[in-house]
Formats: C-alpha cells, structure tokens, sequence
C-alpha cells in the first residue's frame, strides 16, 4: 500500500508525465507547446497542494517558499536567454507548483543522500541541463564518424547545406564578420531564415549548424530523473567531496 505522501507524489508523477510528454510529442513536431498545458499543470499543482495541506500536511511546509523563488529564477534565466524557449520557462514554472518539495515514491529516489536536500523544482532544474549535456557528446561523436572536425564547432552542431538549412529546424553556427566565417553559439532570434538566405546570397553551399534541439526532452528525463534517481548534481558533488 501506498503511504500517504507517495500518494500525492504518484499523482504528480503522473499528471507531470502526460503534460510533459505530451509538450514533448508537439515540441519536436511544431516546437511549439500550448500554454494551456503549463495553466492546467499549475491548477492541478495548486489543487494537490490545498489537499495536501489539509489532510496529511507537509513534513517541512517551509519548502513552498520555494515556489515563488525558483519561478523567479526562472524568469531570470529566461530574461538573459539561458532559457531560449518561453515554453520551456513555462515549464519549469508550473513544475514549481507541482513538485515543490523533493518527491518520495515507492523505494524510489535512488539515491536518497547528497550535499543538502534541495527542492523538488531546483532538481528537476538541474537533472534537466545535466541529461542536456549529452546532446554535445552525441554530436562529437557524429562529427567525428563524419570527419567534420572543426573545435568547437563539433560540440554545438554539425554541417549541413544552406538550402536544406532552410527547411530543417537549425541555427546558423556561423556568422559573416568583415567578411569572414565566425562562430556564433547564442543566436539573434529564433526564425534564422534572414541569416540562412544571406549566407545564400554570398554564395555559401554548406555550413556549420546547430540543431534546435526542443528543451522539452531534457524536461521531461530531468523530471522522470527526479522521481527515479534524485538529486543527481548532489550526488556527483558528493562523490567528489
């Protein structure tokens, strides 16, 4: 039988999952995701809370000043574009409310112990750019296979014709600077069809991109990290204290 906190817990495994996957599936179709889904995560999530309060109550209710911190932070992160998509902070936004506290389900987390307990928000935050890491590992590794090797032009994308460019989900990895190729990581906007058609008109056939990996994957395995493993960051921090 469940216990009375992995009850709560199971639910917000749950309606975290639907949404999350469901952002996902729509993310890497449109790399768009509704609103509507982060307004239906933060209602049910302020719903579960208010239940939760007045049944069974929370081990450490100081843990909800969390919510509005992390979405502060969040917004923060988003202002100075270290979260590129606004449904991205969206996400992480209603995750606050749905998961504050660190969840307890099952024998799960894993690993129960780290450096100091953290909120369930700032884990999910973290699992999320930790698991991310490994899309530069994987795009190495086909740059490598390809013999494209250019640093660190083989970390952030891969080559790929301009005309093709036009029609993929990509990002120039490149810009013109007095007339010669530069690296450029962070692009201008989201819509790179100005910077695609002027490599074109200057007569570029191919060039470095980096693709516009939807953030929504990450999300969704940072989230499922949390419940299953934990506070993966703390225990590579433990690890090497």
């Amino acid at each position: 039988m469940f216990g009375d906190v992995e009850v709560f817990d199971a639910l917000r495994l749950v309606v975290g999952f639907v949404i999350l996957f469901y952002a996902s599936y729509t993310d890497i179709k449109t790399r768009r995701a509704s609103n509507i889904l982060w307004v239906i995560m933060g209602v049910v999530g302020l719903i579960i809370l208010i239940v939760q309060y007045f049944t069974i109550g929370f081990e450490n209710i100081y843990y909800l000043l969390f919510i509005p911190v992390m979405i502060g932070l969040v917004y923060v992160l988003f202002y100075l574009r270290l979260i590129m998509g606004g449904a991205d902070a969206k996400a992480f936004m209603a995750l606050a409310i749905l998961v504050p506290i660190k969840p307890n389900f099952l024998q799960f987390p894993i690993f129960e112990g780290g450096v100091i307990s953290m909120p369930g928000p700032w884990i999910i935050l973290t699992n999320s750019l930790l698991l991310f890491l490994f899309i530069p590992l994987s795009l190495c590794v086909f740059n490598l296979i390809k013999r494209d090797i250019e640093f660190p032009h083989i970390f952030l994308g891969y080559k790929m014709s301009v005309e093709k460019a036009k029609q993929t989900f990509v990002w120039p990895l490149e810009k013109i600077v007095n007339g010669k190729r530069k690296l450029s990581v962070m692009p201008k906007e989201f819509d790179a069809s100005k910077e695609l058609l002027y490599f074109e008109e200057l007569g570029f056939k191919e060039i470095w991109v980096t693709p516009k990996v939807p953030f929504m994957i990450p999300i969704l395995a940072g989230f499922i990290a949390t419940f299953i493993l934990g506070d993966i960051l703390s225990q590579i921090i433990s690890f090497f204290s």
